[in-house]
């Protein structure tokens, strides 16, 4: 089965990218897409168009119109949350700080899904 796994990173390093520790506030989405062997398929990477760049849209709105699979974090507010999920995309947990770490955790089963919103998101 194919993936489609977004990963919001402070910079646009494809595999070395950086996970940023606030999906909102990330300045990049790394999107990579998996084939139906596991393997990387393809790497784009996209700015953040939401609010906190001055652009007025919403991350997790961005997040949607790339067709995810899988939304990776440290954490998300409770209303993005709960948006991808009523939209049927998985959000898991990062586990690492590198885009190539997260990807093989995933690809292992490694990461746990996030099923509470942070609390401090509006900060």
């Amino acid at each position: 089965m194919k993936e489609r796994i977004v990963i919001p990173t402070i910079d646009n390093g494809g595999l070395n990218a950086k996970v940023s520790e606030h999906f909102g506030r990330a300045p990049y989405f790394t999107v990579i897409d998996l084939d139906e062997d596991g393997n990387v398929a393809s790497i784009n990477t996209v700015p953040n168009t939401g609010e906190h760049f001055g652009r007025g849209g919403r991350a997790k709105d961005q997040i949607l119109t790339l067709n995810p699979t899988a939304v990776i974090v440290y954490d998300m507010g409770p209303r993005a949350l709960m948006s991808l999920q009523e939209a049927k995309v998985v959000v898991l947990r990062a586990n690492a700080e590198i885009v190539e770490d997260i990807i093989s955790a995933f690809k292992e089963d490694k990461l746990e899904e996030l099923t509470e919103g942070c609390h401090h998101s509006a900060h």
